[in-house]
């Protein structure tokens, strides 16, 4: 019960108004429906002969207090069934009353359509706000997150667990408010009936409650796992999506097959498991509730055929249809709160995004730099992911307007530097430079504006030419993008397609070639203007000619900026100003292309391989 309120206080402040209204038409709603039950009194009282009070006239309502004002109401509802018996007849009277009920059941059925509708705008406000909020987490979060999370995984908590929260917990938001409320007003009118009656049930309760306790307190655990479970098997779809490619070339499919049925296996128990507590809520809180009731027509017809029961037959038969319609919303309750139990699983996994830690923060008393004028330093930078070493005292500079290249074997750490530049991630010991400026004291929004990367994997988006080169540039005119394209080289197979710029490119730029999404990736660069410029390997995935297309491109990016290159093709980078070679995350070699083929060492080793 903790947690859901805990919940509630952070998912539905924003709607309060709507909470309230919820809450006054459930109430309104649940008094109509008493109104219309109290009609059993009078038709059993006055129809059959029961009541021996008589009602002879009409009183006057005028400065009474409140109980005498309710009883006067009493006597005067109770004169007029009595005067229309004695003048119209039985007929016209259970006519009458039959009118009475069909409006009191249209008021109710009225503020209960309007509580439900209240509480739909509730829950598909609290799910579109729970959905952006993992959105808007997962794009603030570093990239050390998700190295360390399954993509599969969390794809399952933005659909699987943000679908079971609204499921298990919004859906059942309306019938906790809507049952609560009922029950509780029918049992304060159990009370005003009979409070000797009403403490009798009290002792009963208690026991059905601990008993549907402790059932629903085994659906918790089992429910976090099953989503668990889940995440795991979409992440085996995701991977056998990807390399599909790979599994059939290997004559993998029965692996891999094998592998998914076994998973399946696992969450088909998992989820039968849950299902089945699930569904004993209903037959249990039946047996229960029938039970209890079996014991107090026992107890009640007892004392009244004995003559000690503190209220009339017409009036315990009253009693016995509230009690009953008690059990109800106390079956729908125990149902909804067992629903809740799988939604708060959901909402634990979630939360690991939603609570995780960003280690990349702006500064409290942030250094702005508007205008890059100096040159960056790397000064004596350690670095590592969990426990290895990735980058061992790094001493590095590279002044404004210079091209400076990293080399080295795969895992060496080239890549790795460029991201701290970039402060994907964040040193562990010494400090980068910009301008003399620690980059942890620049906010980040205006260090990365300083910065345009060109990766080995152009990453593209599935939207249209122009919307992808101007990514992440407000007010971009399409002047200004056809002329970042033709440095590009990209205008020209722009225009061939269908509709030019509008056209769209495709999943990740499935439509185009390697070349041409690489040349798009670089024209998105040369729009943002930046600075500095990183290029990731840009071309070491692509054919000759895509290449001497791509490196032309890359050329009129690089002039007047300074650039860091991480190349595998040496040949790439004979005009590079500085050359670092990197081994095991130190800088073992530096100097320009003839003084490291000079010194023959590491790099002219490489450079000979590649030769050969």
């Amino acid at each position: 019960m903790k947690d859901f309120i805990q919940l509630l206080f952070r998912l539905v402040p924003p709607y309060k108004r709507n909470v309230a209204l919820n809450v006054l038409n459930n109430i309104l709603s649940t008094l109509f429906s008493l109104f219309s039950f109290a009609l059993i009194i009078p038709i059993l009282e006055i129809l059959f002969g029961l009541q021996e009070n008589t009602y002879d006239q009409f009183q006057s309502l005028q400065g009474l207090s409140f109980n005498d004002m309710a009883e006067a109401i009493k006597h005067n509802f109770y004169y007029y069934i009595t005067h229309t018996v004695e003048t119209q007849g039985g007929g016209v009277t259970l006519l009458l009353l039959g009118g009475f009920l069909v409006v009191m059941t249209f008021f109710k059925s009225l503020f209960m359509f309007m509580a439900s509708a209240n509480m739909i705008t509730i829950r598909t406000g609290v799910l579109r706000d729970l959905r952006f909020a993992i959105f808007e987490k997962i794009t603030q979060l570093s990239l050390s997150f998700f190295s360390e999370e399954k993509k599969g995984d969390i794809m399952a908590r933005m659909s699987g667990d943000v679908n079971e929260v609204e499921q298990s917990v919004m859906n059942s938001l309306d019938m906790v408010f809507k049952n609560l409320i009922m029950i509780l007003v029918y049992f304060t009118t159990m009370l005003i009936l009979s409070w000797q009656l009403t403490v009798f049930v009290l002792f009963l309760l208690p026991i059905a409650g601990v008993l549907l306790g402790r059932v629903s307190k085994q659906l918790k655990k089992p429910s976090r796992e099953a989503q668990a479970q889940w995440g795991d098997l979409l992440s085996q779809i995701e991977e056998t999506l990807t390399g599909l490619r790979i599994i059939k070339a290997f004559n993998a499919e029965k692996k891999i097959a094998t592998r998914f049925s076994k998973q399946n296996e696992t969450l088909r128990r998992t989820s039968r498991k849950i299902a089945r507590r699930q569904q004993l809520a209903h037959p249990l809180s039946e047996f229960l509730g029938t039970g209890i009731i079996a014991i107090v027509v026992w107890f009640g017809g007892s004392l009244i055929l004995n003559n000690e029961a503190v209220i009339s037959a017409p009036t315990f038969i009253y009693y016995l249809i509230i009690f009953y319609s008690i059990i109800g919303p106390a079956k729908s309750f125990s149902q909804a709160w067992y629903s809740i139990q799988k939604g708060l699983a959901s909402m634990e996994r979630i939360d690991k995004i939603l609570k995780a830690e960003n280690n990349i923060r702006d500064p409290k008393e942030p250094k702005h730099i508007n205008q890059f004028q100096e040159g960056i330093r790397f000064e004596h930078v350690h670095f590592r992911y969990q426990t290895e070493p990735v980058l061992t005292d790094i001493y590095l500079e590279i002044p404004k307007g210079s091209t400076v290249a990293l080399v080295g074997a795969s895992g060496s750490g080239k890549s790795t530097m460029v991201d701290l530049i970039s402060r994907f991630y964040d040193v562990n010991e010494g400090s980068i430079r910009l301008d003399n400026i620690d980059i942890r004291d620049i906010p980040v929004h205006e260090l990365r504006q300083l910065m345009g990367n060109v990766n080995q994997e152009a990453i593209l988006f599935n939207d249209s030419f122009f919307n992808n080169i101007a990514f992440g540039m407000e007010n971009a005119t399409l002047e200004q993008v056809m002329e970042a394209a033709k440095i590009a080289n990209a205008h020209d197979f722009i225009v061939a397609t269908e509709n030019g710029y509008d056209s769209n490119i495709g999943d990740r730029g499935s439509k185009l070639s390697g070349g041409q999404r690489q040349r798009l990736s670089i024209a998105r660069a040369v729009l943002k203007n930046p600075p500095i410029l990183i290029l990731d390997e840009a071309t070491s995935a692509l054919d000759t000619e895509s290449e001497k297309l791509v490196q032309e491109a890359l050329e009129n990016l690089m002039k007047n900026r300074t650039t860091i290159v991480i190349a595998h093709r040496l040949s790439t980078i004979k005009n590079a100003d500085l050359i670092c070679v990197l081994q095991e995350g130190k800088i073992i070699e530096r100097g320009n292309h003839e003084t490291l083929i000079q010194q023959n060492g590491v790099f002219k080793r490489l450079y000979d391989l590649q030769n050969f």
